[in-house]
């Protein structure tokens, strides 16, 4: 009997059981991560730089006695700087015993991801190690991030 594959079995990652997302904009795109990876959502408030950084990296935040690293995620995916405006929020993501903010322009939505929804990206059209998949809603293209993978093996975005 042959049994259905996911698009993450076959890219060569292991299936995912992400049921849930949380879906904000960058430059108009949709994009949604994991909800079970999001720990809270805040308002912008300004970060403390850091010398040496990356370009995507804003700086710091203290998050109730956790020093927090946020990051432009915007310019990390390659669609250039992020303009900080009023309904800019952080999007405070963890990764195990670390945590990091993500500046969005916006959280719109938290979508259930149907069974088969989830499809690879195209080959050949992006760093797909970036993406769990794409999903097709409405008139619009949502893509899932890894933010595993966006953060690298330490879990940072590098």
């Amino acid at each position: 009997m042959h049994t259905q594959t996911s698009p993450h079995e076959q890219a060569g990652r292991p299936a995912s059981r992400i049921e849930k997302m949380v879906v904000f904009r960058l430059a108009g795109r949709a994009f949604g991560i994991d909800v079970d990876r999001v720990r809270e959502i805040r308002g912008w408030q300004p970060t403390t730089e850091l010398p040496q950084s990356a370009d995507h990296m804003l700086g710091v935040i203290n998050l109730r006695g956790a020093i927090v690293p946020v990051f432009d995620l915007q310019a990390r995916l390659g669609f250039g700087r992020n303009a900080i405006g009023l309904a800019s929020v952080v999007v405070v993501a963890d990764f195990g015993d670390r945590m990091i903010g993500i500046l969005a322009d916006a959280v719109s939505d938290i979508v259930d991801i149907l069974p088969g929804e989830l499809l690879p990206p195209p080959a050949d059209c992006c760093d797909a190690a970036l993406l769990h998949g794409l999903i097709a809603r409405d008139n619009e293209i949502i893509g899932l991030l890894d933010l595993v993978a966006i953060g690298g093996a330490e879990g940072s975005p590098a």
